[in-house]
């Protein structure tokens, strides 16, 4: 049986491990991809301080899934007058575990803690395989707004 719950600080080994196979994954790198010193110290502190939740599947002792809701206060609007937001990420399960529901028990759970905390919007970047999954759970296709990235993205290796 499959255990859904939040990660705590014990468990921050675990979680930078499945971030770093999620974001090599859906990246398309290879498994020995090395990261940036830069992308290990930020994603470790980000976990111990960052303003987040982050939820793992455990297959008994093992992790199977991952995924993280990132909590953003911005200055309140009419639509959002608490100015809190949310934005998920790094929804992952391992091939052998998937089509099993565990992405959606994962994704309920961190919508849950997004309304408890009082949150207005939750947001996403979802891989084409993803959007069936986040329709079903109401989440929209969004065509407002635009972006400026300011860094390139790393090249595969």
């Amino acid at each position: 049986m499959i255990e859904i719950r939040k990660a705590l600080p014990p468990d921050l080994d675990t979680v930078l491990q499945m971030r770093y196979e999620t974001m090599r994954n859906v990246c398309g790198f290879s498994p020995k991809y090395e990261f940036s010193e830069e992308f290990y110290t930020e994603t470790e502190h980000y976990f111990r301080h960052g303003d987040q939740v982050t939820v793992l599947a455990w297959d008994g002792e093992t992790a199977v899934g991952c995924a993280s809701i990132c909590y953003i206060s911005v200055m309140p609007t009419f639509s959002h007058p608490g100015g809190k937001r949310a934005h998920l990420m790094n929804v992952y399960v391992r091939g052998s575990h998937r089509r099993q529901g565990i992405a959606r028990n994962m994704l309920e759970y961190l919508i849950e803690d997004a309304r408890k905390r009082n949150a207005t919007q939750i947001t996403l970047d979802a891989t084409p395989a993803g959007r069936p999954l986040y329709a079903s759970l109401g989440f929209e296709a969004s065509g407002e707004g635009m972006v400026k990235n300011l860094l390139q993205n790393p090249k595969k290796s």
